[in-house]
């Protein structure tokens, strides 16, 4: 009533309430976001965008028939080279096809022709296999022949090429990253000597097209580097810690992921290489089945020269490492050094790993090399052959 009394005349005494909205403007403005980040990531994860996710590859294809020999594959390597851009199995497109690359990072599609058709891989030779609880692995067949020769792709040269200087080279890192044994199979010629890891999903394929195609080819071995394990080269690597027996093992678990290859070459392994003790077993195990051992020329305390020179083992080294620098200008400055050493000696052997500026340069110097004289070749053309070897070879030829 007092407060009735003490009021102004003609003025209503209740507050008018002021409307207000349910929500803020700032949570309908968040809630607006956080949707469209919703949908966003969506896209990104179920979408079929390239940018959205892992590189993928589209394939018009059939699939063929698994490739002869080896045994089942390993898991990837605790530190596999890394692939910018994914690739097709290539090999399992029949002829006149198409493959589509789709870059990972930037979406840009590529379309490469599968030419007219690979060519059809050699036969494995059953009598230079044996079963193992790890699978086949290679022999020398009862007859004496060896991987090393029925494997081997000799260059058939000319009589005015007899004489000319003569350049190997070995690819390593083939079949791990599919971008680069792609790109290898693609642009380098026949000659050139292809080693292959064994940790490769798809190995019997990528081996039967590089052997359709008229490679040699190199099983690579992983081997203790001395920074093990910082830098570990993968799963059932060599080491100088292990027995004679223990490592045997993890060479035939190796050898067994295909066949067809002519020989054995170290992965890493400075540390395994200049240990005599490590190595003399490996290099007796290569000779007992027929194989040649080929250093890449990484190590220079590697003692498997002069232990293979002992056991009667054919033998290569690589002169020179093409892309330690892994630049345009330093492999083709390795390219050229490599040229020279061939034509003051007569022949010199190269190593280079599946990246694309060292299988660009290479294709390109090889083109360039004959045309200059010089001869490319596989590497058992220039691999030491054993004195037991060379006598046999002389008896044959004045038999004949």
């Amino acid at each position: 009533m007092a407060d009735d009394l003490s009021a102004p005349l003609g003025q209503d005494t209740k507050a008018k309430k002021r409307f207000a909205l349910p929500i803020r403007i700032s949570h309908a403005l968040a809630g607006v976001i956080g949707l469209c980040l919703l949908v966003f990531a969506a896209w990104v994860v179920f979408g079929e965008d390239p940018l959205g996710g892992e590189p993928m590859v589209v394939v018009s294809a059939d699939a063929r028939p698994p490739a002869q020999g080896g045994g089942k594959t390993a898991e990837s390597p605790s530190s596999p080279t890394p692939v910018t851009e994914a690739a097709a199995e290539k090999s399992a497109a029949p002829a006149g096809k198409t493959i589509t690359i789709i870059d990972g990072m930037s979406g840009k599609r590529q379309e490469v022709p599968i030419g007219p058709g690979d060519a059809k891989a050699p036969a494995i030779e059953q009598r230079m296999i044996e079963s193992s609880r790890h699978g086949t692995l290679p022999k020398i067949a009862a007859d004496g022949a060896r991987p090393a020769d029925v494997y081997a792709r000799p260059v058939q040269l000319s009589f005015d090429k007899v004489s000319g200087p003569r350049v190997a080279i070995v690819l390593g890192g083939l079949g791990i990253g599919a971008a680069g044994t792609f790109e290898a199979l693609g642009k380098l010629p026949a000659p050139v000597t292809l080693a292959f890891a064994p940790y490769g999903t798809d190995l019997g394929r990528w081996v039967a097209r590089a052997r359709g195609e008229g490679h040699e080819l190199l099983l690579q071995v992983p081997m203790e580097p001395f920074d093990y394990p910082d830098n570990d080269p993968g799963p059932q690597t060599l080491l100088t810690t292990g027995t004679a027996a223990q490592n045997l093992d993890r060479l035939h678990w190796f050898m067994s992921r295909f066949q067809g290859y002519i020989g054995i070459a170290n992965y890493m392994g400075a540390r395994f290489t200049a240990s005599e003790t490590a190595v003399e077993p490996l290099l007796r195990e290569a000779g007992k089945r027929g194989l040649i051992y080929f250093d890449d020329g990484s190590s220079a305390r590697s003692v498997a020269g002069q232990i293979a020179g002992a056991t009667n083992v054919p033998f290569a080294k690589a002169d020179v490492v093409l892309d330690a620098a892994p630049t345009q200008a330093a492999i083709d400055a390795a390219l050229a050094r490599l040229e020279a050493i061939a034509r003051e000696r007569g022949s010199a052997i190269g190593t280079a790993t599946a990246l694309p500026a060292s299988i660009e340069r290479i294709a390109t110097w090889a083109k360039a090399a004959q045309n200059r004289g010089i001869i490319l070749v596989p590497i058992s053309m220039l691999a030491i052959k054993p004195k037991s070897d060379d006598r046999r070879q002389m008896t044959e030829e004045r038999g004949h």
